[in-house]
């Protein structure tokens, strides 16, 4: 009897272990996002000639394709984790008067369990990183700063009709898309509906930069005549990126898997297809109005609104309902600025009496 409950309790201690040793195999939710935060993005400056490979290898949040691209050159690494940290601060922007306002969270999944449902909010996410890291490969080419890739050269066979010469140097967005497909969307999967809606959406987001290139044009010529217009393409600022898809959230298809084609239709029969420039969502949206740290809301509790306000900034739909309190308080601020010279500012002190709502 006593050798069997020893044995019992070895049987019992050994699946405690395998318990605990699945727990730390089984793959996490961490990904390439988290070379966007602080710490991550600064350890990639610091990289040298003779350990980037190494580090790449290193990484256990890439996928062994991105592992592979990483490698390619020492500026790579810096590039990626630039273009993810643009694609964080623009989502915090374009949504910072919103319920969900882009939290991130200092773990290895970044912006926590909100990417466990396939809300229009994911979709945006992916979007926005899939054109940060497209933008920022894109900007590092044409300065020279990855050696695989320059300025583009193929605008320069597109017919002007004589309006203008090609010239400068026109930034390679067909590069950067392409190497943001190659990197962002090497872990998705084509065969699932969730699969599909994260490519989409990252489709979505790199070709908002395409449709979204400046032509910029400099005149030459004696005393100004212009006789020589000399152009290249740029792409437009990356906030004006994250405003076209914001627009893009605001009119996201609700779409389901369609099991005989193998693509995403929409969910409300009738409605029309998504273009390829669309957001697309698979789930509605979790309630932001309550904190829920299992999906990563915290809440609107606290946050500050706009009491005079109709959108959803104003105190009334940020607050849902609950209401909101004043906090009055007084801050000192320069004013009356006198330039001296030379060469000096000089200003007053003025005290201005500030009202601040947040919601209960």
């Amino acid at each position: 009897m006593d050798l069997l409950i020893k044995n019992v309790i070895m049987a019992k201690g050994l699946l405690s272990s395998i318990i605990i040793l699945t727990l730390v195999i089984l793959p996490t939710n961490s990904t390439w996002w988290l070379l966007g935060t602080p710490a991550a993005y600064q350890s990639t400056l610091e990289l040298k000639p003779t350990n980037y490979k190494k580090h790449c290898k290193d990484l256990n949040y890439l996928e062994e394709r991105q592992k592979e691209i990483c490698g390619w050159s020492q500026n790579i690494l810096k590039t990626i984790g630039k273009g993810a940290m643009m694609g964080i601060e623009e989502c915090q922007n374009q949504f910072r008067t919103r319920r969900w306002n882009c939290t991130t969270f200092n773990t290895t999944t970044v912006f926590g369990g909100i990417l466990q449902i396939n809300s229009r909010e994911k979709a945006y996410i992916y979007a926005i990183s899939a054109a940060g890291v497209a933008y920022s490969v894109t900007r590092a080419c044409s300065k020279g700063e990855i050696t695989e890739c320059s300025c583009d050269k193929n605008v320069r066979q597109q017919n002007t009709e004589g309006k203008w010469e090609w010239g400068g140097c026109s930034e390679d967005i067909v590069f950067g898309e392409s190497f943001s497909k190659d990197f962002v969307d090497s872990k998705e999967k084509a065969l699932s509906a969730e699969g599909l809606m994260n490519l989409h959406n990252n489709d979505a987001g790199r070709m908002a930069i395409s449709n979204n290139m400046d032509l910029i044009c400099k005149c030459h010529g004696v005393s100004g005549s212009c006789s020589v217009k000399i152009c290249w393409r740029k792409m437009a600022e990356f906030a004006q990126i994250g405003e076209e898809l914001t627009e893009k959230f605001e009119g996201a298809t609700h779409v389901r898997m369609s099991m005989k084609r193998n693509k995403l239709k929409p969910k409300i029969r009738g409605q029309k297809s998504p273009t390829k420039q669309d957001l697309v969502y698979l789930e509605e949206s979790p309630d932001y109005c309550k904190r829920n740290l299992k999906i990563g809301v915290l809440g609107t509790k606290g946050r500050q609104c706009n009491r005079t306000s109709y959108g959803m900034d104003g105190c009334k739909l940020m607050c849902c309902g609950r209401g909101y309190h004043t906090m009055v308080r007084e801050i000192v601020r320069d004013c009356e600025c006198k330039f001296i010279w030379c060469c000096s500012v000089k200003c007053n002190k003025c005290r201005e009496v500030v009202e601040e709502h947040f919601c209960n």
